[in-house]
């Protein structure tokens, strides 16, 4: 296994962003695969989480990396539109590896998840725009740990 990078981002991107973002996750993973990164390591979340989950999906038809997720809990998707379920259960089945940071929705999970996805990695991409929130505590906790930081959002 090579070098492990892991995803941040808001869960909001404005429209006008969303193209220019997934033609930039697009050209950007092959990149650092180049950079010796073959295993990916998302949160599950909706919005950035998501759109490089499917990044990483898609560089599977082209490229031996692999798409780890890790999850606050299983219950993470429980109060999503249906429409948001769907897509989350085909990219956990798309996933070669699943793994909780807690078996139940408690308070602190998706703390303790994104420590994780940190801890686990060298790398992170992020799409972060703006400070707060769990994006801007896991971009901080990344550059204490040493991690190469990618912003996508620049």
């Amino acid at each position: 296994m090579g070098k492990c990078c892991c995803f941040t981002g808001h869960r909001r991107i404005p429209e006008r962003e969303t193209a220019l973002l997934r033609a930039r996750l697009d050209k950007f993973l092959p990149q650092l695969f180049e950079m010796g990164y073959d295993t990916f390591l998302a949160g599950g979340a909706l919005g950035f989480d998501t759109m490089a989950e499917l990044a990483v999906i898609r560089l599977q038809h082209r490229l031996p990396v692999e798409l780890h997720l890790i999850l606050p809990c299983p219950q993470q998707a429980e109060h999503w539109s249906r429409a948001d379920r769907s897509m989350y259960a085909d990219i956990l089945l798309m996933a070669d590896r699943v793994t909780y940071a807690a078996a139940q929705y408690e308070r602190g999970c998706m703390h303790k998840r994104n420590r994780m996805l940190v801890e686990e990695s060298s790398a992170c991409v992020c799409y972060f725009s703006h400070t707060g929130g769990g994006t801007g505590y896991t971009v901080k906790y990344a550059r204490e740990k040493g991690l190469r930081i990618f912003n996508l959002a620049r």
